[in-house]
């Protein structure tokens, strides 16, 4: 555990470094991501962090603040637009403290368990090692966002191979939330990086691939990024039909942006 809780802690810092430093007029900057501003983006992450630091150290009380929470969500109003209403009536020194406050306190606990202890969330139950993977991946995609409207290209890290394992094992995820059918075919990924030898998953018999830059395949199965805006190389239908619906995190199911959107022009 202590090896995914320092690579998550290095991208709560480096996210950190960024913001820290922006002016109050950049804070309200809108994002790309459903026009949420960068103080939405921080907000979204330390309030998770916040519950994540609940749900690593006591059931109990992860529990009663997530009943409480569904209490304030008003009619016809999503669980994000209240977390984005709680974090925009924050000053941003506050929030920037409850935030370092909050997933210090997490990745502590986090650090000290077992990979295979089982926490809640919002949803069934997760491994200890795939929570923390996960709240690095929400980390990274949210951090992208901000990069993204900063118009600064954010620098590789080896740590998104956590990010591309995810992307993988979501393959099936990606169809079922779509209530559709899981194809059988495997899928051979090989990716590309500057960190040593390729990643690869999947049979090398395969008929389905995806290869090229694991940072571009970590930005589709996020959703930062439309697949025609890559140089991904896919073949095969089911890897096609993947690529253009794969979602490696929880929840509804989303569509990516539209090609042109998010593409990359800095």
């Amino acid at each position: 555990m202590k090896a995914i809780c320092q690579d998550l802690a290095e991208e709560y810092n480096e996210l950190d470094d960024l913001v820290s430093s922006l002016t109050e007029e950049q804070w309200n900057t809108v994002t790309p991501f459903f026009s949420w501003t960068i103080k939405d983006e921080i907000a979204h992450i330390a309030y998770f962090d916040s519950t994540a630091q609940l749900a690593t150290q006591d059931r109990e009380e992860f529990m009663k603040k997530f009943e409480s929470f569904l209490a304030e969500v008003k009619p016809g109003e999503s669980m994000f637009e209240v977390i984005n209403r709680i974090g925009r009536a924050k000053p941003v020194e506050e929030l920037l403290t409850d935030w370092r406050n909050n997933r210090t306190a997490m990745l502590d606990a986090l650090s000290k368990l077992d990979p295979k202890a089982r926490l809640p969330w919002y949803g069934p139950d997760m491994s200890a090692k795939s929570f923390a993977t996960a709240r690095l991946m929400e980390t990274w995609a949210h951090s992208q966002d901000i990069y993204d409207t900063l118009r600064i290209k954010k620098k590789p890290a080896e740590r998104i191979k956590h990010i591309a394992h995810l992307g993988v094992s979501t393959f099936g995820w990606s169809f079922m939330v779509r209530q559709l059918e899981v194809p059988a075919d495997p899928v051979r990924v090989n990716l590309n990086h500057t960190f040593g030898d390729n990643w690869i998953w999947g049979p090398e018999s395969a008929e389905n691939s995806v290869s090229g830059s694991a940072e571009e395949f970590c930005l589709v199965v996020t959703q930062r990024r439309n697949i025609a805006d890559t140089n991904l190389s896919v073949k095969g239908e089911v890897a096609a039909k993947w690529m253009s619906i794969a979602q490696a995190f929880a929840g509804m199911p989303e569509d990516p942006p539209k090609s042109g959107v998010r593409a990359l022009t800095f």
